[in-house]
């Protein structure tokens, strides 16, 4: 894919730990930091937050961002939209800290609310 090219609708997921202890304060945290950029920003479509009790006192978070092309993703993230974007008080909470984020163009299906 060019630098420009749209796509139709792509999502941005990147997944980390916390501690299972902190999953309220991080919910909220991430709803007023990355959550306010995302839907702040032009082309983006919306964003969940999904949390995973893995049994030994961490959870995996995952964020998945919806977008409507990857210059839509650059305005986000920064040219290089491979790489994760972190804000001030992550390594409160982060046990583990991804360099890197996926990118998947979607292709067939559908949700309420999300056209493709």
């Amino acid at each position: 894919m060019g630098k420009n090219d749209a796509v139709g609708l792509i999502l941005r997921r990147w997944a980390a730990l916390i501690r299972t202890a902190d999953r309220e304060a991080y919910t909220a945290y991430i709803a007023g930091t990355g959550g306010n950029d995302y839907t702040a920003t032009p082309g983006n479509r919306g964003y969940q937050m999904t949390m995973r009790d893995l049994g030994d006192g961490t959870t995996e978070v995952a964020t998945l961002s919806w977008w409507t092309s990857f210059d839509a993703i650059r305005a986000f993230a920064g040219e290089d939209i491979a790489v994760a974007r972190y804000y001030a008080e992550d390594d409160h909470y982060l046990l583990t800290r991804p360099e890197h984020v996926e990118h998947h163009e979607i292709v067939a299906g559908g949700a309420a609310g999300i056209a493709l």
